[in-house]
């Protein structure tokens, strides 16, 4: 599994579109709020053309790519923290994700109604945002209040984690999402709270097809907002990504080409995903399978080698180690050992991406 993503934002805005063209899957995509009641997910495999190079390299009988799990979560209105809507249903599903992708919708229809009555983006941000500023006040209240009570017992140790929390509530109190106000190490200190503030965020901009290739002011103001939260936006057309859901890949290609674009917008929303989470690719391959591994960025090999099998990791002996680059340029694995190309790695290593790794283990 790569990571898994949270779809949100206002009824309305596309959501479930964008899930649907994503996973190809058939959620519910209808013209009235809250038609995504129980949240619907979706499975990714997520597209990497290093993996056919290599199977055919290596004649392998699988592919076998990394993941994603996408969430399509019900829409949120204003009041969800204290139970609005289907709010205490939508921050109980978003606290289970990893990363949160908030569509916005940037595009005008009158035949699709908008719940706030007119397109501004920026505004739907807001809502959503204070919405789950609300809900992590609330928990970060519960958690001053515990701790104010193990002090006056005589508890001290928990002074200067409380002295953090209220540092911390006085930020977001004044609109500072927890992502922005805690330090990088300060992070675990919070892990336990599971603040919806604190995860990743990306905003898709669900455009038309005649904004794929101009920048609206919506747009701008959304990238604009983006900067200032320290993260970023990618443009979906929700419309397209649904017909190109439907097309087998040389129908995609002559599709995309047509419209002038490279690639789906799919593939950018992985890789800013990527970035996000710190995540990165290492690959495997034989005449069994070639197969794509997500680990985190800094993961050293006995970790990479733990994902494929618990006993690779506890009798972690050595990694072969070989660059995507320098296997597909030479052509084999035996030019790479000949070109004294291929890296005897211990314990210590960190894995990069696109390591082609083989690892050596005895339980």
């Amino acid at each position: 599994m790569g990571f898994n993503c949270g779809i949100v934002g206002l009824p309305n805005v596309g959501k479930s579109t964008i899930f649907n063209a994503l996973t190809s899957a058939r959620a519910e995509a209808q013209n009235f709020p809250f038609c995504t009641i129980d949240p619907n997910v979706g499975i990714v495999p997520i597209p990497d053309p290093r993996l056919n190079k290599l199977a055919k390299m290596s004649k392998s009988k699988k592919v076998i790519p990394t993941s994603l799990e996408v969430v399509d979560i019900a829409g949120l209105v204003s009041g969800a923290s204290k139970g609005e809507g289907l709010g205490n249903k939508f921050l109980g599903h978003i606290r289970e994700v990893d990363a949160i992708a908030h569509v916005v919708r940037c595009f005008d229809d009158g035949d699709i109604s908008h719940v706030a009555g007119n397109i501004d983006p920026v505004s739907d941000i807001e809502v959503v945002r204070t919405e789950l500023l609300l809900s992590d006040l609330a928990t970060l209240d519960k958690r001053i209040k515990q701790f104010t009570k193990l002090i006056k017992t005589g508890d001290k140790k928990q002074l200067e984690v409380l002295n953090r929390c209220e540092s911390l509530k006085e930020a977001m109190e004044m609109g500072k999402m927890a992502s922005m106000a805690i330090a990088d190490t300060e992070f675990k200190l919070f892990s336990d709270l599971h603040l919806l503030t604190a995860k990743p965020f990306i905003y898709v901009c669900n455009v038309s097809e005649e904004m794929l290739s101009d920048e609206s002011e919506h747009i701008k103001a959304v990238e604009q907002l983006a900067n200032s939260d320290g993260t970023s936006a990618v443009k979906i057309c929700g419309k397209i990504e649904s017909e190109l859901s439907e097309l087998d890949v040389n129908d995609k290609h002559e599709f995309l080409s047509h419209l002038g674009l490279k690639e789906p917008g799919l593939n950018n929303f992985i890789r800013e995903g990527y970035r996000l989470l710190g995540l990165i690719t290492y690959l495997t391959t034989g005449p069994q399978e070639t197969r794509a591994w997500t680990i985190s960025k800094g993961s050293k090999a006995p970790q990479a080698a733990g994902l494929i099998h618990t006993d690779f990791e506890k009798g972690f002996i050595k990694a072969e180690i070989m660059s995507f680059d320098d296997l597909v340029t030479l052509g084999s694995e035996q030019a790479v050992k000949e070109k004294g190309l291929m890296r005897i790695e211990g314990r210590d290593y960190i894995m990069k991406d696109g390591d082609v790794a083989h690892f050596r283990f005895n339980v």
